[in-house]
C-alpha cells in the first residue's frame, strides 16, 4: 500500500552494467573480427541480457571453438551483423549447435582425465617415498 516512512524514492533492482542502447565496445569487436578471420564457416548466436550479464554474441566455428564477447544492446547485434557478416541466430530460439557442445564436452573430459593423472601421480610418489622407508 502506502508508506509514509519512505523518502520518495523507489529502489531498483539490479541493473546490467551498460544501457540497452549502447553498443559494442571497440576491443571486443577487434578480437571478434580477429578471431573470426582466423576460422572456417563462423556463426553467430546471440545471448540474451540477464541480471548478470548483459547481451552477448557467442561465435563458433566449424570445428566447435566459441568466442564469447558483450555487445552491449540491440544496437551491438547489429553492428555484429554488419562488420562480421556471419549469420546471426537467437540462441533461445535455436539452442547452441551441438558441435559447440560436444567440443565443450571433449574438453571437460580431458581435463578431468589430465587432474585424474596429476592424483594419481602425487599419490604414487606419496606411497613410493613411504615404503622405501
Amino acid at each position: 500500500m502506502f508508506n509514509f516512512l519512505s523518502r520518495g524514492k523507489k529502489k531498483q533492482g539490479p541493473r546490467p552494467p551498460r544501457a540497452p542502447g549502447e553498443t559494442v565496445r571497440a576491443h571486443d569487436l577487434a578480437d571478434l573480427q580477429q578471431w573470426a578471420a582466423d576460422r572456417v564457416l563462423v556463426e553467430g548466436f546471440i545471448e540474451p541480457e540477464t541480471l548478470v550479464n548483459e547481451l552477448s554474441v557467442v561465435l563458433v566455428d566449424a570445428t566447435g571453438e566459441f568466442i564469447r564477447r558483450p555487445i552491449g544492446g540491440p544496437k551491438g547485434i547489429d553492428v555484429i551483423a554488419k562488420e562480421l557478416g556471419v549469420d546471426l541466430y537467437d540462441v533461445e530460439e535455436t539452442g547452441y549447435p551441438q558441435r559447440m557442445r560436444d567440443r565443450i564436452e571433449r574438453e571437460r573430459l580431458l581435463r578431468k582425465r589430465q587432474e585424474q593423472a596429476q592424483r594419481r601421480k602425487q599419490w604414487e610418489q606419496r606411497n613410493s617415498t613411504g615404503e622405501s622407508s
